[in-house]
């Protein structure tokens, strides 16, 4: 089920089990990270955290996660129509939250693109949540800024892919916009790319 974030008591579940001890690892981290100047969403807790098989990389939290505003977390099950897409791709292909651990190129809130210096210190992140997430076999790379974000991790990290036995599947942003072309035929072939990757995806994990 899609957009349970706007329900203020699953909120409040989620909230009160943001360090259980699965999760516990990747939000003590973001505690490490977030500073006053440099807010940053935990992820919440119906993901997999540490026990998740799928690293889902997006380009930046947006407004729903803010918790003044939104969630205060990184979830699928945010209020907003990016999360709903993923939730129902992941749903589609027969995954549930716990298998993902959703994470961002630039994990530092600025609704914005980031700059080339920002994905650069979004590198040492995305290999922290590698190395606590042990169990992660794929790196689903959502959207250009999580494309070259990963260029950057394997130029830190070259051997990385192949010490790790991950795969790693690039598709589009599951934002509406980067799916849109004026080329009809164009857009069936991005939602198509889009599908048969959640199906590959689905298929490394059966």
């Amino acid at each position: 089920m899609s957009r349970r974030m706007r329900d203020e008591n699953y909120r409040a579940d989620q909230w009160q089990h943001r360090y259980d001890p699965h999760i516990k690892p990747i939000n003590d981290y973001i505690d490490e990270i977030r500073t006053a100047e440099l807010w940053v969403p935990y992820v919440a807790p119906a993901h997999g955290g540490i026990n998740a098989r799928v690293l889902s990389v997006l380009r930046d939290p947006g407004p729903a996660t803010r918790k003044d505003v939104g969630s205060g977390f990184i979830s699928v099950e945010n209020d907003d129509p990016t999360a709903e897409r993923q939730c129902n791709r992941f749903e589609s292909v027969g995954l549930s939250a716990y298998d993902i651990l959703p994470w961002n190129a630039y994990p530092w809130y600025i609704n914005r693109a980031p700059k080339a210096t920002e994905l650069e210190a979004g590198v040492d992140t995305i290999l922290e949540m590698l190395r606590l997430a042990p169990a992660v076999q794929v790196v689903l790379l959502q959207g250009g800024d999580a494309r070259r974000s990963w260029r950057r991790v394997l130029r830190r990290s070259p051997n990385l892919t192949e010490n790790r036995e991950l795969t790693v599947i690039p598709t589009y942003h599951p934002g509406i916009q980067a799916l849109w072309h004026r080329d009809p035929a164009e857009r069936i072939r991005r939602v198509n790319h889009q599908t048969d990757a959640y199906r590959q995806l689905a298929a490394i994990l059966a």
